[in-house]
């Protein structure tokens, strides 16, 4: 059984992050409670000790059970062994690995190994994706439209996804890394 102190902070963040998801001010709130405004932020701040009846108001204020405002954070947690994550050979001494290993709607998020001297053409997507990479170690250059475009470790370049790209270690004697981020836009907008 979880400490009183514990309950208090479960009940501090169920409160404040309810609240924010339904778009409530602390006044706001207060008023559909039926509970003066110090209260709430009171019981947001963790030194609240309230009683039965103003736990009752709030949670029937946010239209959720009572035990949810107290209850524990319960996560959905998985961990994918690195072996499980799908990667796959692309260009000439290209590695790409997804960084979200379920699907995330109208994105794409890849890590990118290159080895040395590695290149590979990218795929241009539809008018209006937008396309991001940030190299992480090495040096990257990435052509777009050809035009040369020069990374180090840090530097993010920004464009359009639907253009002619490549993507090339700079450097032939060292791997490089990046993270690429790709915006799909919506077909037939």
């Amino acid at each position: 059984m979880d400490s009183p102190d514990r309950v208090a902070a479960y009940l501090a963040r169920n409160l404040a992050s309810l609240r924010h998801s339904r778009a409530l001010t602390q006044d706001a709130l207060a008023k559909a409670a039926a509970v003066p405004r110090s209260t709430i932020a009171n019981l947001e701040s963790g030194v609240g000790n309230p009683s039965l009846t103003v736990l009752v108001k709030v949670a029937t204020a946010l239209a959720v059970p009572l035990d949810e405002l107290t209850a524990a954070p319960r996560a959905k947690v998985r961990r994918w062994p690195a072996d499980e994550v799908a990667t796959q050979a692309r260009g000439r001494g290209v590695t790409m690995r997804a960084l979200v290993p379920e699907p995330v709607p109208a994105e794409l998020l890849t890590l990118m190994d290159f080895a040395p001297g590695a290149s590979m053409r990218g795929t241009p997507h539809l008018p209006g994706t937008r396309e991001f990479f940030t190299c992480l170690t090495g040096r990257v250059s990435i052509y777009v439209v050809g035009e040369r475009h020069d990374l180090a470790a840090g530097d993010v370049l920004g464009f359009p996804g639907n253009v002619a790209h490549s993507y090339q270690n700079a450097d032939s004697r060292a791997p490089a890394r990046g993270v690429s981020v790709v915006i799909l836009a919506k077909a037939g907008v």
